[in-house]
């Protein structure tokens, strides 16, 4: 990840995508901020909810049961017990865990908005959280099961649940219960206050942790897909015109300016402009910025969304300890998130078919002006039993073909549920979670393209059609670092281990992409 390791203080000042993003994958040390707006903000609440609850007040959540059970008055004896049943019956969440990195975003963003000031939770809760992920106890949350309004119930009840030392959790590279967790780390379980519970899962915690990490990476896959796309052109031996920065002024989109003004000087266009026979090459190349651009332009606008969600209060109902007020209302809602994902992953889908055309194009003799049968560099005497990257063409297909079929939006799917209490939901975390898996597909044709690329320069190179003294040296170290790990493809051979490393590289964003 290109970010640095920096402490995160939580409760003062607003809290980034890149923050959440330090906190996941380089295990960036968090605290609790000592202003004294924040703590009168959390000290007020807890002191309030205290009041409401010693004169018999009417609490949802805290004196009623959940939901459509709101008109169930629970008896005082019988609220401290409240949150724990919360967690226990929300215990039903299915498919496949979010890994580490992953729950410690959500673990984060959780904090991020409890940290607001506006749910009534105690330091207790707030300093076991911070300890969690300073001490790397992070607990093990299935994806499945949360419609994305009244937050994310049943994923978030994995994290109160172990909070309370009842769930299992990572820890020291194992899977434990977190009460035994806690214990080789010196921690405690806590018992959930009145309206903790409910705090905790009532809000977009799992969705919006989930919404920066797919940010993060789409952020790269568009620098990333604009080098490829450079190198898919060198390759082709096309036209560096179609690039022009005077051509493109007269279509004032900020964002397909910027990749075209990168893949020009990907290309050296001033200094070795190439010119190619053809007038117009193929739209996979030539309209590659208007591609890409619709990402990169719409990538201050997904920020937007997620960084206001992450740093807002989003449970039920909000606690203005300060004013002494109970609001009810609907901020587990998670139609903002909703909308970036549904949005991104059709705009990284799109950057999959890019991708694929151009592999498509790179292969085929019919298209690729002069480079063997699917890239094969196998020898005269030898092409004829040797295919080079025929399959992994045929693989990009499928990849991407997965990815376009899951633009869909999920918003869309809004299902009446929990005795129509909850009459329309967000699917938002559905949503975070197709995105993500929109994403790997991309980065896997990605991944595929920009070794075609290489094999195809290199391959250039071979026939004298192309000196590496003449490519742009961000564009040539990009083909000497590949070439390091990628052995040109000239006998057949099985290559499952070097797409999957390709891949992880693209992941661990390892080329750092026109820094400015």
């Amino acid at each position: 990840m290109n970010t640095e390791t920096k402490n995160i203080e939580f409760g003062a000042q607003r809290i980034s995508i890149a923050d959440i993003v330090n906190v996941a994958f380089k295990s960036a040390p968090v605290k609790l901020s000592n202003d004294k707006t924040f703590a009168k903000k959390i000290d007020a609440g807890v002191a309030f909810l205290d009041k409401l609850l010693k004169e018999e007040g009417h609490i949802y959540g805290v004196t009623t049961g959940y939901g459509d059970s709101c008109t169930v008055d629970v008896p005082l004896s019988l609220v401290e017990e409240l949150p724990m049943h919360l967690t226990r019956f929300h215990g039903c969440g299915l498919g496949d865990f979010f890994d580490h990195d992953q729950g410690r975003a959500i673990v984060a963003s959780r904090l991020v908005s409890l940290s607001q000031g506006y749910s009534g939770v105690s330091w207790d809760l707030l300093n076991l959280l911070v300890e969690m992920l300073n001490q790397d106890i992070i607990p093990v949350i299935p994806q499945e099961g949360s419609v994305g309004a009244s937050g994310d119930l049943t994923p978030l009840s994995y994290v109160a649940g172990a909070l309370i030392g009842e769930r299992d959790v990572y820890y020291q590279g194992e899977v434990m219960k977190s009460a035994e967790a806690f214990a080789k780390a010196g921690l405690k379980p806590i018992k959930l206050r009145p309206k903790e519970g409910l705090a905790i899962m009532n809000g977009t915690a799992v969705m919006t942790a989930v919404a920066c990490l797919a940010f993060d990476r789409a952020e790269y896959l568009s620098k990333l897909m604009t080098r490829v796309t450079a190198m898919a052109s060198l390759a082709l031996k096309g036209n560096s015109n179609h690039f022009d920065d005077i051509l493109f002024s007269v279509k004032p989109h900020q964002g397909q300016q910027q990749i075209a003004s990168w893949i020009q000087h990907d290309l050296n266009h001033h200094k070795h402009p190439r010119n190619s026979h053809r007038l117009q090459d193929r739209y996979s190349i030539r309209c590659a910025p208007h591609v890409i651009g619709v990402l990169q332009d719409s990538l201050p606008w997904f920020k937007q969304l997620i960084e206001n969600e992450l740093n807002s209060a989003n449970d039920n109902p909000i606690i203005d300890g300060v004013g002494e007020h109970v609001l009810h209302g609907g901020h587990f809602y998670g139609g903002h998130i909703a909308m970036a994902m549904d949005s991104m992953k059709n705009c990284i889908a799109n950057i999959a078919d890019l991708a694929d055309r151009q592999m498509a194009t790179m292969v085929d003799v019919k298209m690729n002006h002069g480079l063997p049968s699917n890239l094969s560099a196998a020898s005269e005497d030898r092409k004829y039993i040797n295919h080079g990257f025929k399959a992994i063409q045929i693989g990009c297909s499928a990849w991407t073909a997965e990815a376009l079929k899951l633009t869909m939006p999920a918003s869309v799917f809004s299902r009446s549920t929990e005795c129509h209490n909850q009459d329309k939901v967000s699917m938002g975390t559905i949503a975070s979670r197709d995105c993500l898996r929109v994403l790997q597909l991309t980065e896997q044709v990605v991944a595929a393209t920009l070794l075609a690329t290489v094999q195809g320069i290199r391959l250039r190179v071979m026939q004298n059609e192309l000196s590496m003294d003449t490519l742009n040296p961000d564009v040539a170290a990009m083909v000497e670092d590949v070439s390091s790990f990628f052995e040109l493809l000239d006998e057949d051979r099985p290559t499952d281990n070097l797409l999957r490393e390709t891949i992880g590289y693209i992941q661990q964003q390892r080329w750092d992409l026109y820094e400015k």
